[in-house]
């Protein structure tokens, strides 16, 4: 599954589905959570059910429901049942106890989906991340956020003035990095909330691939081009993973070799093949 950018709309305006579908966005979060008031749930999940029923196109189609142990999540549950989201994104999950004990939900309720996370939405949660290993069967991914957290801990921000993250939230932002590829699943970026700054979200992202994420969350049709070419390996970077694949190849036995003037060894090599992979390449 090539998975670049997910795009959050709002469960109760089905006017933005087709649009949302037509940014370029290679899935959509259709979110039943955050988004939607108390006063638009059934709304909203009415106009979902309606849409995952409808032909899908080439666009996948995630649902974010309600937290676990919530009436709001069993209503969602009610209204998905015997339907196959492409992925159900769990809200304020704390670690592979939260991804079984939905998984088996689901399960109860004919919901053929697997669970993307979103691991750091409480302090408990933080404390889980390496826990998702035991439940990566059921796991497309594993996410973050950066805005309950603070909530629930008093925190007036995350960010610095200038955007960055403050130290606390570069580790959790880390340490989900981490529990994903742990997990082996995919690991993937939290929004940029910067609507019109997209200078910095094109630096944010190419950052995010930088270090490891392979994909990011979205929540504007115009972020979505800048996502995708972040995520999305170039030529150049596309012809130098082949070369070094081609030089191991030729030399089986080798523990480094000259590529491009520089040495390479076993973590380039595995570097290498991760990029072909992302970008659609057998190596």
């Amino acid at each position: 599954m090539r998975l670049r950018s997910l795009l959050f709309v709002p469960g109760d305006r089905p006017d933005r589905f087709d649009k949302a579908a037509a940014s370029g966005a290679d899935a959509l979060i259709l979110d039943l959570e955050d988004s939607v008031a108390a006063s638009a749930k059934a709304a909203a999940r009415a106009a979902v059910v309606e849409r995952l029923r409808a032909p899908r196109g080439d666009v996948r189609l995630f649902v974010r429901i309600n937290s676990l142990d919530t009436l709001l999540e069993e209503q969602d549950r009610a209204a998905l049942a015997g339907l196959s989201p492409d992925a159900i994104l769990l809200p304020k999950a704390e670690g592979a106890a939260s991804v079984h004990r939905l998984a088996e939900r689901l399960a109860a309720s004919r919901i053929d989906a697997p669970i993307l996370p979103i691991a750091t939405e409480t302090p408990a949660a933080i404390f889980q991340l390496g826990s998702y290993a035991q439940a990566n069967a059921h796991l497309i991914g594993l996410t973050w956020g950066a805005e309950d957290l603070p909530a629930a801990i008093g925190a007036t921000s995350s960010r610095e003035e200038d955007g960055r993250y403050t130290p606390p939230y570069e580790m959790v932002r880390s340490l989900t990095l981490f529990g994903a590829h742990a997990a082996s699943v995919a690991a993937i970026e939290t929004v940029y909330p910067a609507l019109r700054d997209l200078n910095g979200l094109d630096a944010y992202a190419r950052r995010a691939a930088r270090d490891g994420f392979t994909a990011m969350m979205a929540i504007h049709p115009d972020q979505i081009a800048i996502i995708n070419a972040a995520f999305t390996p170039d030529a150049d970077q596309i012809a130098q993973a082949r070369r070094i694949v081609t030089a191991f190849a030729a030399a089986p036995g080798a523990g480094a070799l000259q590529v491009d003037g520089r040495m390479v060894d076993a973590p380039h090599l595995k570097q290498a093949r991760h990029l072909l992979i992302r970008a659609g390449y057998p190596d």
